[in-house]
């Protein structure tokens, strides 16, 4: 068994870090995040340019016909350098709209429900977003009813809720909204912009991208699928928020280790003190569990494995969890340097805060995961 990623992988792995170390410096970063919009729009281009957000979508319809695991490989390299791109929403939204379209389940749907995404189809949509021409966000919420869903007698759905905060919602162009039917989770679109459909750009810890609440009162939407599809959905926006928090956690053990050999106290570097040792040690030992259960989580997903959904969320949980981890003793052997403002450690703490949050923490995907085996032992099928 190869763990290891392949040729190709590691080409496109290379050109999205040479793409990024030219266009996305630290300093570029702190330029859009003290913006209004929070947003490079000349990057986002240039990954469009290249075909990142296609690069799941089956070359038939003018996709890069790759998988989740290059996925998941552009998403570490966005979390490395911070980029301030809508990328990990619009890939998600992007598979749900295709998958949705492809399946033939939207064309019975109500008039209305249609009008909910702009008068333009599923399908069409999944273009503009393949192409960069719109981007997308996920409103996901922990509670399952925090936005509820009901259907008229004419078939048209309508949402009414709050959701959870949406990252990048507040400058999408479509949302995927995570709704309680009555008999279970289920998936719909709208299309951002008109009154009650957008989310209010909030102050956050994290200036490298926006974020807000989605606040719906019985606004029409599109189903796209009910709760299978809503769990094939979260499982990939996990692999692709798990794969940030890897990307980050991996520039900031090697900050760390840098300055553990650069930094001088009492005559030697403080790397050579056996508590720094200790704590560069344990970052190493949670990074390298991090890119294990990340990429796991996107084969599985990608294959869609029978274990996609326990992968997904141990993913979650180890990442969240070893992030956090990451980032503290990243604090600790910097020392008083590591909370200014002047050094970059600050941006990755905050964004790795967000992402160790966002589609649910670790607690959260601990009670999945033991929902999913409860079920199997109820169900007399094996746990492992």
């Amino acid at each position: 068994m190869d763990f290891e990623l392949s040729e190709d992988q590691v080409a496109l792995r290379d050109a999205a870090a040479s793409l990024l170390v030219g266009a996305c410096s630290s300093a570029r970063v702190r330029e859009v995040a003290d913006s209004a919009r929070h947003r490079d729009d000349a990057l986002w281009a240039a990954m469009a340019e290249q075909g990142w957000p296609a690069v799941d979508l089956p070359e038939e319809v003018g996709g890069l016909g790759l998988g989740l695991v290059e996925v998941a490989v552009l998403c570490e390299q966005l979390g490395r350098h911070l980029a301030p791109v809508p990328f990990a929403g619009t890939v998600v939204t992007q598979g749900a709209m295709h998958a949705a379209s492809a399946s033939g389940a939207l064309e019975e749907l109500a008039g209305e429900s249609r009008r909910a995404l702009g008068g333009v189809d599923a399908a069409e949509w999944a273009r503009r977003l393949s192409r960069g021409e719109a981007t997308g966000a996920v409103a996901w919420s922990r509670r399952v009813d925090a936005v509820a869903a009901r259907r008229d007698d004419d078939g048209t759905w309508r949402l009414t809720g709050r959701s959870d905060p949406v990252v990048e919602g507040p400058l999408a162009d479509v949302l995927l909204v995570f709704a309680e039917t009555g008999g279970g989770p289920a998936v719909f679109a709208l299309v951002a912009g008109e009154a009650g459909t957008r989310p209010r750009d909030e102050p956050a810890m994290d200036r490298t991208r926006s974020i807000g609440w989605l606040e719906l009162d019985d606004r029409p939407a599109l189903w796209l699928g009910d709760d299978r599809f809503a769990g094939a959905v979260l499982d990939r926006a996990l692999v692709a928020v798990c794969a940030e928090m890897l990307g980050a956690a991996d520039v900031v053990l090697a900050m760390t280790v840098q300055y553990a050999q650069d930094r001088v106290q009492f005559g030697r570097p403080i790397g050579g003190f056996q508590a720094v040792k200790h704590r560069c040690a344990d970052m190493l030992v949670d990074v390298e569990g991090m890119r294990s259960a990340a990429y796991y989580a996107a084969w599985a997903v990608g294959a869609g494995d029978p274990e996609a959904a326990v992968a997904a969320s141990a993913a979650k949980v180890w990442c969240s969890d070893a992030a956090r981890r990451v980032m503290a003793s990243g604090l600790q052997v910097h020392g008083g340097i590591g909370f200014t403002w002047e050094h970059d450690l600050h941006l990755f703490l905050k964004r790795s805060q967000l992402d160790q949050v966002t589609f649910g923490d670790g607690a959260h995907h601990r009670e999945r995961i033991a929902r999913i085996l409860r079920w199997r032992l109820e169900a007399g099928l094996p746990v492992l």
